[in-house]
Formats: C-alpha cells, structure tokens, sequence
C-alpha cells in the first residue's frame, strides 16, 4: 500500500501533503523573524527588575499583593514569554506589555511604596526606569 493511500484518513488526503513543503517553510521563516531582544534592553530590564526586587514596595496583582521578589520574578517569566515572541524591543515596550496589567484578567498593576499610596505599575517603572537612565543615579 502507498503511502498516499495510508494518509488518506488524514483531512484532505494526500492532497494536503503537497503543500506541507510550503507550510514548514512558513513556520520556518516565522520563528526566525522573532528578533531577539537587544542585550542592552535585556539588561535594562533585569536593571529594572532589580530595583523593584530589592525595593519595600509591594505589588498588586489581580487583587493579590505581592512582594517585590516575587513580583519581578512573575515579570521576568513574562519576559522571556514576549522574547519568545520577538516583542520586546525596548524597556518601554516590556512594561507597557508585561508589566502594566495582567494578560489574563486586564486588570491594572499596582505598586504601593511604604507609607504613600498605590500607583499604577506603568508610572512607577517609568519614574525608576528614568532613574536608571539618569547618570547621577548610577
């Protein structure tokens, strides 16, 4: 028995086959145009991650709140997700994506720092990620 009778079970049959040549060089070309991200992105984001890691702050997530370890470590594993994808192309774009609302619910971060109240996560990354890039504050 040929190998096109075998398949036949398969939706379309041996026709379908034809174009699996096409298809995998599709799938081939797509996964090699996610760009990797810059290792200076990288590296400012793990910047980032460390000051919210190290900070008193704590960090709302879908009504739960969190400490600022367990915060960037959620956000760094949604780091190499979009890096995966080839999204991430600046530290701004990481935030905006990943770090400013939960992909599941929608829902805003927060951060809330010692005594002052809650902040949107987009604003408070920001104001340290204009911090980092600040010369004096190195």
């Amino acid at each position: 028995m040929s190998i096109a009778k075998k398949l036949r079970f398969l939706p379309g049959g041996w026709f379908g086959w034809r174009f699996a040549p096409a298809v995998l060089l599709a799938l081939v070309l797509g996964a090699a145009h996610a760009a990797a991200t810059a290792p200076a992105v990288r590296s400012e984001i793990e910047a980032l991650m460390a000051v919210l890691r190290t900070s008193d702050c704590r960090f709302n997530r879908n009504g739960s709140w969190h400490d600022g370890a367990a915060a960037s470590a959620h956000l760094l594993g949604k780091l190499d997700y979009l890096e995966r994808r080839g999204q991430v192309e600046s530290t701004e774009r990481f935030i905006e994506l990943a770090a400013s609302a939960s992909s599941a619910s929608g829902k805003a971060y927060a951060v809330q720092c010692g005594g002052a109240p809650a902040q949107p996560s987009r604003d408070w990354l920001l104001a340290q990620l204009r911090a980092l890039r600040t010369p004096a504050a190195r």
